[in-house]
């Protein structure tokens, strides 16, 4: 493994072709496979499990028990809550139809982007391929099946949109038809359509 150094708990299962950026924290049993690319600052939490190839980018959180399956892309700042899973497969099965084991030639892995600090609540499921936008949230347990527009606030299982957030992770506050105002930051943001929010320069 490369470690720039960051830290890695002695119980952790770390594959030597991974990369551990500077600053990086990968916690009690948490399992980073071949060739994952942690980046700067992240912390990885207790008995979390970063798959084969999966691209986290700097300063995200991966909290206990989460399971990012590759091929996951995470952007930078993006928070993954605990027991959150990523899924890789479009039609599961242990077996073939005629009651073989499937191997790794039996499938091929779809994965879940994640855009820059967009946050997954605890316990959700992204089932890809599915791409989440920037800096939207995605309340505990939802179950998310299809993709999420920047600043979406989604929830439910199927996940649906009941608001905006802004980059403060805020419900955003209607100011007239089409504008939004962040209570935290002041930031201004103007809906466009029914499904795309824009920052207001």
């Amino acid at each position: 493994m490369t470690v720039s150094t960051g830290y890695v708990h002695e119980t952790a299962d770390v594959a030597s072709s991974a990369s551990i950026a500077a600053g990086a924290k990968v916690w009690h049993y948490a399992q980073i496979r071949e060739n994952a690319q942690i980046g700067a600052n992240v912390i990885v939490g207790r008995g979390a499990y970063v798959g084969t190839g999966v691209e986290v980018g700097d300063n995200c959180k991966i909290q206990n028990y989460a399971l990012v399956y590759e091929p996951a892309k995470l952007g930078r700042g993006v928070f993954i809550g605990p027991a959150v899973v990523l899924t890789n497969d479009h039609f599961p099965r242990a077996i073939n139809a005629d009651g073989t084991p499937k191997s790794a030639d039996d499938w091929h892995p779809v994965g879940v982007d994640i855009r820059e600090g967009a946050s997954i609540g605890a316990s959700s499921t992204c089932v890809a391929p599915v791409t989440i936008g920037r800096w939207a949230l995605v309340g505990a347990g939802s179950v998310v099946i299809k993709d999420v527009p920047d600043f979406a606030l989604v929830v439910g299982s199927p996940a649906r949109r009941v608001g905006w957030v802004g980059m403060a992770g805020h419900p955003l506050t209607k100011d007239s038809e089409r504008m939004w105002v962040c209570p935290v930051t002041a930031a201004r943001y103007q809906q466009v359509g029914d499904d795309e929010l824009i920052e207001v320069q």
